[in-house]
């Protein structure tokens, strides 16, 4: 199945998101559903080579499910209108950092990501730690990742933690509470030949990126 064909349920089921049509659509969710547990497991593939800390997964390990929790959301639509995949080590439900792909209905919900979207307040410190005895390390590691691939500022912190400078060229690095690196591709990204060794060559710029997150997550763990 192409990519064009996800895309394709993916944009019906966001104009019928509801548990009728979902119901009465359930043989070609399941194709779908099959198509991109298949695109999930050449991207475990194609990442562990270049990153063995992903160790031997599946996709039930890195695919997140279709149906949302709508228990406290304003939102009540029973179903996601994207696939979104995790490539992490210990899963999509770890703390470590990783390489995320999804897939939407259009190109406002493709996005690769590189990071995670949360990290724990003890791993955070020592991030910022290392980054400022790094002295340039990290910016380093950053220039050589896929220029299509930008840090997300959104939500950072409005003032400097305490015990770190608010001027300089790592102050916006502080004021993080989550890293990320993030590119919100266009249909045509989605659709051409070799998707997988395209996102493949773009994370594998990003692995130094992981390793060095990782590794302050490793020490607040006292792994």
């Amino acid at each position: 199945m192409e990519t064009r064909e996800i895309m394709a349920f993916l944009t019906e089921l966001s104009c019928n998101n509801n548990k009728e049509w979902f119901h009465a659509n359930k043989p070609r969710y399941q194709a779908v559903k099959r198509a991109v547990d298949e695109l999930a497991a050449e991207l475990l593939e194609a990442v562990g080579a270049f990153d063995e800390t992903i160790g031997r997964q599946t996709p039930a390990d890195c695919v997140f499910r279709i149906y949302r929790d709508i228990r406290f959301a304003k939102d009540k639509s029973p179903y996601k209108t994207h696939f979104g995949m995790f490539v992490a080590r210990g899963g999509r439900n770890s703390c470590y950092n990783g390489y995320y792909f999804q897939m939407g209905a259009d190109g406002g919900e493709h996005i690769v990501a590189v990071g995670n979207y949360f990290l724990p307040p003890a791993a955070l410190t020592v991030l910022r730690e290392d980054i400022q005895m790094g002295e340039g390390d990290f910016r380093e590691i950053l220039s050589r990742v896929d220029p299509r691939l930008q840090m997300n500022y959104t939500d950072s912190l409005k003032r400097t933690p305490r015990g770190f400078p608010s001027e300089g060229p790592d102050a916006a690095f502080y004021k993080l509470k989550s890293f990320g690196l993030w590119y919100r591709p266009e249909d045509d990204f989605i659709t051409a030949p070799c998707l997988v060794g395209r996102l493949a060559e773009m994370f594998k710029t990003a692995k130094p990126f992981v390793d060095y997150i990782n590794r302050a997550i490793d020490y607040s763990l006292g792994n």
